[in-house]
């Protein structure tokens, strides 16, 4: 299986239906174009694709010197455990790297923490600022 990556955003429904897989639109009931409107308003974007079909995502959020928060590494469950969610988060740290960002964040599904471990993240300490609203539409 060859995997391409792009820095092209993917088409609407294609994203909606990758985000679907996650089960966190049950949380946030995005609508497809709220969620592409979100992607559009990033800083960077990768897409991973399996021939014409949309298998991964990950994006960035970032000020271009000192903060980049990660969001979204995304892979259809059936292309998981193949490197692809690593290479994803690789291209967006070394973009990170390009730009000098001097702190990259991210927000972790549930029982991911292993996998960002691996790539260098390290948790913050339980006293570290970091504080979330939760609002629901």
């Amino acid at each position: 299986m060859k995997i391409d990556y792009t820095t092209s955003l993917p088409e609407k429904i294609a994203y909606f239906e990758l985000f679907n897989s996650t089960g966190w639109n049950a949380d946030y009931h995005l609508t497809a174009d709220e969620l592409f409107q979100s992607i559009q308003n990033s800083s960077y974007c990768i897409s991973a694709y399996d021939d014409e079909n949309l298998v991964g995502f990950g994006r960035m959020l970032s000020d271009g010197i000192a903060h980049a928060v990660l969001f979204d590494v995304i892979i259809l469950p059936d292309y998981r455990e193949k490197g692809i969610g690593r290479k994803i988060t690789e291209m967006l740290i070394e973009e990170c790297k390009k730009l000098k960002v001097r702190d990259i964040q991210l927000f972790c599904a549930k029982g991911k923490l292993g996998f960002y471990e691996k790539l260098g993240f390290q948790p913050r300490p339980g006293d570290a600022p970091g504080m979330e609203i939760r609002l629901r539409y």
